[in-house]
């Protein structure tokens, strides 16, 4: 009995205990569906590691920017159960990966998951050297806080910006800090936030408040709030985020309401006037997006309506996250996407307005994006000043920022090619770029202006080199020296082969051919006899002077005997003759032999029997055409 008792009690524990880890890991998972990550994750950490707790730990720790718990939790989940993860993990695990700059084997992940070839460091390099522009940071000051984003211009000398510097309000379960508020300042030296005010209760709430936009005159304001009560929305509890416009009415902001296209159901969110105001961007993910945040515009019209969101179409918008627009006075999109290629996290694009709608966007490179977030981006285009948000340092921080040309974008060497004696210039030749070892940086074929451009990189050794076929390649070496040479003008004079050697001549065909001394062979064999070799020992030096120099060696009979006899001899003395000169030191793949038999004769001695011997005399012979 006792051992009964025992026994039993033993196994009331166990099912306490197994009914405790459920419903610990319901609370878990209730957390991790309200996006309380922190807090799920300190229960997901304590649980039996199985599939659904790995995915939900590491993304917990994904969306709260814990990369390197989140990289090690990704790691232990395809570790144990990578056949079968959903494809949407291998992107995460990838952002994560780039998050700590462990780019090879984020690629790996992100060419499964597009099923294509992904190189971030071959992406990273190239964009440094083509992005328009560099960017020197520098972080705002703003004392009292650990926590701003989204600062934006009000007015001439006043922003605003979103802050969680307000310890009174409660705590957001996401990363357990408070509640954002609306905050306006004046900016000292471009990077100190003087003057800190909050907005009025009208504004501030209990809900999170961020990301305001004013119209010029300072009088209407949009602007986020989150909704206070969450809407269930594919198996989750959301709390959506609303745009909403306030107006400034006798120094007080008042008639505050959610613009008529929101929602209860999905998000609109970062509001942006074009810079006639007629037109407001933002971010939603309402039905019709491509997946997650697309941008959006919205006609305001003259009455204070509003025309139907129009989404900015898949120049723009992936199926992942596109936030934060802003059109600058020269009608330049900018935004933050995790979709686009880039640096980890959001990066910041840009892409200019073309009759009505967007261009292929471009990355802002490595002066201004980081591995981590970075967002929220304005600015005054005419001074070339502005600012931006990112969490590289651990926290949501405004930086400011100066603009510049990217001096990598500067570099470059352009010129034409042309002859060198008439000075035509040369359509169609081609031109390559090489590095100091002699690498292949970058070639083209010029136009019929002949004219070439390429960028290059300060503080190197290049050399440029025109070709053309019947031509002799020119090389020139130049360098970008430390001094600050950015820009060289080579003209490429190439001299034909023609113009340059008695022997070669062009014929009537176009066929620039080397003339030789006649080559004779004995009846019915194709050995190079010692009258030949002395004649080709021309063709020897003449190749060796100019060691690019491509020749197709011909040889032709006349008309007398069989066609298929006269076709074989002549392919075998073409040969023949191609050995020779391999054999005296030319590299065979700078030749190419063919015979012709009698199918190419010089003249009417086309049939046997009408002509005399020196006129069939004329047809047996060997020609050199210059391939290049």
């Amino acid at each position: 009995m006792k051992k009964n008792i025992y026994i039993l009690a033993s196994l009331l524990l166990v099912s306490g205990m197994a009914l405790a880890q459920k419903s610990n890991t319901k609370r878990a998972d209730k957390l991790f569906e309200i996006k309380a990550y922190t807090n799920a994750a300190e229960i997901y950490e304590t649980k039996e590691r199985n599939q659904e707790v790995l995915q939900n730990l590491a993304d917990s720790y994904y969306y709260n920017t814990s990369l390197q718990k989140a990289v090690k939790t990704y790691r232990e989940l395809f570790v144990e159960y990578g056949d079968s993860i959903d494809i949407e993990y291998h992107f995460r695990y990838a952002q994560a990966l780039k998050g700590v700059k462990d780019y090879k084997e984020a690629d790996k992940h992100l060419s499964l998951y597009y099923n294509k070839p992904v190189n971030t460091q071959a992406f990273i390099e190239e964009t440094d050297k083509t992005t328009p522009h560099s960017f020197k940071l520098e972080q705002v000051v703003n004392e009292g806080s650990s926590s701003d984003f989204g600062l934006s211009f009000f007015g001439d000398d006043k922003v605003t910006f979103a802050s969680a510097r307000n310890t009174e309000n409660p705590s957001y379960l996401w990363n357990n800090l408070p509640y954002l508020d609306l905050y306006n300042a004046t900016l000292t030296n471009l990077n100190t936030l003087e003057n800190v005010q909050p907005f009025s209760d009208a504004i501030n709430t209990d809900s999170h408040e961020s990301n305001a936009v004013f119209t010029k005159d300072g009088k209407t304001m949009y602007f986020n709030r989150t909704n206070s009560t969450r809407s269930k929305t594919d198996q989750e509890r959301i709390a959506h985020i609303k745009i909403y416009k306030a107006e400034l009415v006798d120094g007080v902001w008042a008639n505050v309401s959610a613009l008529p296209f929101t929602s209860d159901s999905y998000s609109t969110e970062h509001p942006a006037l074009s810079k006639d105001e007629k037109t407001l961007y933002f971010a939603s993910d309402m039905p019709g997006t491509f997946g997650s945040f697309d941008i959006y515009r919205v006609d305001i019209n003259d009455d204070g309506t509003y025309g139907e969101p129009e989404n900015l179409g898949e120049v723009i918008n992936t199926k992942h996250r596109e936030q934060f627009p802003f059109l600058s006075e020269y009608n330049v999109l900018y935004f933050s996407s995790i979709g686009h290629e880039g640096y980890g996290g959001l990066d910041v694009f840009r892409s200019n307005m073309v009759n009505g709608g967007f261009d292929k966007p471009v990355n802002l490179g490595s002066s201004i994006n980081s591995n981590l977030d970075d967002f929220a981006f304005v600015i005054r285009e005419k001074n070339n000043q502005g600012y931006m948000s990112s969490n590289r340092t651990g926290y949501d921080r405004i930086f400011g920022f100066s603009r510049g040309i990217n001096p990598l974008t500067v570099y470059q060497v352009e010129g034409i090619v042309q002859d060198k004696n008439s000075k035509e210039l040369l359509g169609g030749s081609l031109v390559t770029l090489f590095d100091e070892s002699n690498t292949v940086i970058q070639d083209t074929l010029v136009g019929d202006n002949a004219y070439y451009i390429f960028k290059i990189e300060p503080n190197k050794k290049y050399k440029v080199r025109g070709t053309r076929k019947a031509y002799i390649p020119q090389d020139v070496e130049f360098s970008t020296d430390s001094k600050g040479k950015v820009q060289h003008n080579i003209y490429l004079n190439l001299e034909s082969f023609a113009d340059a050697e008695e022997r070669v001549k062009e014929n009537e065909k176009g066929d620039v051919q080397i003339e030789l001394e006649k080559i004779y062979f004995d009846f019915d064999k194709s050995d190079i006899r010692e009258d030949a070799a002395t004649t080709l020992n021309v063709l020897v030096d003449l190749m060796k002077k100019y060691p690019t120099m491509e020749v197709e060696v011909s040889a032709h009979t006349d008309a007398r005997g069989p066609d298929q006899y006269n076709l074989e001899l002549s392919k075998r003395r073409a040969a023949s003759t191609l050995d020779y000169l391999v054999s005296q030191g030319v590299e065979r793949n700078r030749l190419k032999s063919i015979g012709y038999g009698e199918m190419q004769p010089l003249n009417d001695c086309v049939k046997e029997g009408i002509c005399n011997d020196e006129e069939y005399d004329i047809n047996r012979r060997c020609e050199f055409t210059i391939l290049n």
